[in-house]
């Protein structure tokens, strides 16, 4: 009879650890599922809503024409001028800036608010291409090679677009 008993014992202990991490995994997947069900994914909240725009100086993008003259890059304090302006992150390299690109044009065609583009990690040829192919709705376009504009601007991805009030927040 103990033989019989102690041939059970491993079996209970080991039944255990096989049962702890599946409720470990479940209760994660219901964690994981509630966190994706709720909420409205289309809204990533900004912490720089109702602040100042970052300090930031975009150089031009090299090469970038409008009508025959150099398309400048911008800077910070060009947002400060007491007009509603957009500030837009776009890369030739991403589908959806194509979508919204369309969107874009049509918002400079039927307000004429002024629209800043900010070309990210892009080759300026590659900028180029993309503005000559898809239309130019932008007042001032600058490049941010190295995407450290985007950090300071709390850029989550491509496209980004931003909303500027006259005093130069967001």
């Amino acid at each position: 009879m103990t033989d019989s008993a102690d041939e059970t014992a491993p079996r209970k202990r080991g039944l255990s650890w096989v049962i702890v991490p599946v409720l470990i995994f479940a209760g994660l997947v219901a964690l994981f599922s509630f966190a994706l069900t709720t909420g409205d994914p289309s809204k990533l909240p900004s912490a720089l809503i109702g602040k100042p725009v970052p300090p930031t100086k975009f150089a031009a993008v090299e090469g970038l024409t409008d009508k025959g003259q150099p398309l400048a890059g911008f800077t910070s304090a060009a947002l400060k001028d007491g007009e509603v302006s957009v500030v837009n992150f776009w890369a030739s390299w991403c589908v959806p800036c194509v979508q919204e690109h369309a969107l874009l044009l049509e918002l400079k065609s039927r307000t004429g608010v002024p629209i800043y583009g900010v070309n990210y990690k892009d080759q300026p040829v590659a900028a180029r291409r993309f503005l000559g192919r898809y239309g130019n709705p932008f007042k001032a376009v600058g490049a941010d090679s190295k995407g450290r504009g985007a950090i300071e601007w709390g850029v989550y991805g491509m496209p980004e677009t931003f909303v500027v009030n006259g005093a130069g927040e967001i």
